[in-house]
């Protein structure tokens, strides 16, 4: 679960990481009050959940806080699109903060490394643009830090890596207290990543968090009840976002046949099936064990709600599912909404026949195996 940049600030804020000073507010007056309290030369930042923000316009530099209110007044309520989230996000707050005068940009990363299995401190002194640019144009600019899950990080591990990618020296006894703070932070949040980018060296030589980015592990979240509001909204794709609001497991993929089934290893087994098939699957969705007609009715109507699909694959297997329930329910959706698309239907299982029964004379087309129902879905979405 991503945080807000505020939240994010706020978290390390409290470990005794460097921060920009800045408030975060949703009304044009109050931001002209923090900007003045601040000096009038700040930053004004989009509290959005989405990548390239800046280049979409949620990113502005003042030198006076009544421009910073004014263009906070009009970015409340605006809807920010870009390269990375083309459905957009709408903007409800901003974050009024002071500008850092940088000097040098730092990368600082603590996250996990699923590889080693193992979370690392990953660091570079180029700082300021993405760092899979900066590993793909110049990787040995990076360094990669293990902690031992045992012993925890070592002051001269750390060392070793600042004089690795070229740290100034006159900053790394700094950098070691902020890297330990943020490892500190990474632990006691049960975070999976934080990201500092840049990591800004003052020309008076102080180290300063500039931006930051923080992601909550989601199974500790019963741990951190004031991040539970977050949830939903940290989805970068609003059908994810719905998705999570309603309690459904929903990956969006980008394909056009929209998969519904009961079981990570059924849905992955009919996205590969479709792959096979010459199609592209549009998302990723399990109904979970014991669904309800309206549960699958839900679960269709998230599907439909991405306007690339072209076709529907529902299979399912009934063990604790019952398949007359899912039957039900695709009939209570095709009720509630207006599904244009076809829909192709491989059922097995707990009441199966009972459930064909229900569907019998209805626009399901039925599939006795899942590779029949995979490639009789691809066609008719072609057609479609």
């Amino acid at each position: 679960m991503k945080l807000h940049e505020y939240q994010s600030k706020e978290l390390l804020s409290r470990y005794g990481v460097p921060v920009p000073a800045g408030d975060v507010t949703s009304d044009y007056s109050e931001a002209r009050d923090i900007a003045q309290r601040l000096g009038g030369k700040v930053v004004v930042k989009a509290q959005v959940l989405m990548g390239g923000r800046g280049k979409a316009g949620g990113v502005k530099l003042f030198d006076n806080a009544v421009d910073a209110a004014e263009f906070t007044r009009d970015l409340i309520g605006k809807r920010l699109v870009s390269i990375q989230n083309p459905t957009g996000m709408i903007v409800e707050k901003v974050l009024v903060a002071e500008i850092v005068d940088i000097a040098k940009e730092f990368y600082v990363a603590v996250l996990l490394d699923r590889n080693i299995q193992k979370s690392i401190v990953m660091l570079s002194a180029e700082g300021g643009m993405d760092i899979e640019e900066v590993a793909e144009h110049n990787p040995e600019a990076i360094v990669k830090v293990p902690i031992d899950p045992a012993w925890g990080l070592s002051d001269y591990e750390l060392r070793a890596a600042f004089a690795k990618v070229d740290i100034p020296r006159e900053v790394r006894n700094q950098l070691l207290g902020v890297v330990k703070k943020l490892v500190k932070a990474y632990q006691e949040s049960d975070a999976d990543m934080i990201e500092i980018n840049p990591c800004a060296m003052t020309p008076d030589g102080r180290i300063v968090c500039a931006d930051a980015k923080v992601s909550i592990d989601d199974n500790s979240l019963f741990r951190h009840k004031d991040y539970q509001a977050t949830s939903a909204a940290s989805a970068e794709d609003p059908i994810e976002s719905e998705a999570q609001k309603r309690g459904i497991a929903y990956v969006r993929l980008g394909g056009e046949i929209g998969i519904m089934g009961n079981g990570a290893g059924l849905v992955m087994q009919s996205i590969d099936e479709i792959a096979a098939a010459g199609g592209k699957a549009a998302n990723f969705l399990d109904v979970g064990g014991g669904a309800q007609a309206e549960r699958v009715a839900t679960c269709m109507e998230i599907i439909l709600m991405d306007p690339n699909v072209k076709g529907l694959f529902v299979n399912i297997f009934g063990g604790i599912t019952r398949v007359d329930e899912v039957a039900k329910g695709v009939l209570e959706a095709l009720e509630k909404i207006q599904v244009k698309v076809p829909i192709v239907a491989r059922i097995e299982g707990t009441a199966v026949e009972e459930g064909r029964k229900i569907l019998e004379g209805t626009q399901i087309i039925p599939a006795a195996t899942v590779q029949e129902a995979a490639k009789r879905i691809v066609e008719l979405a072609n057609a479609y």
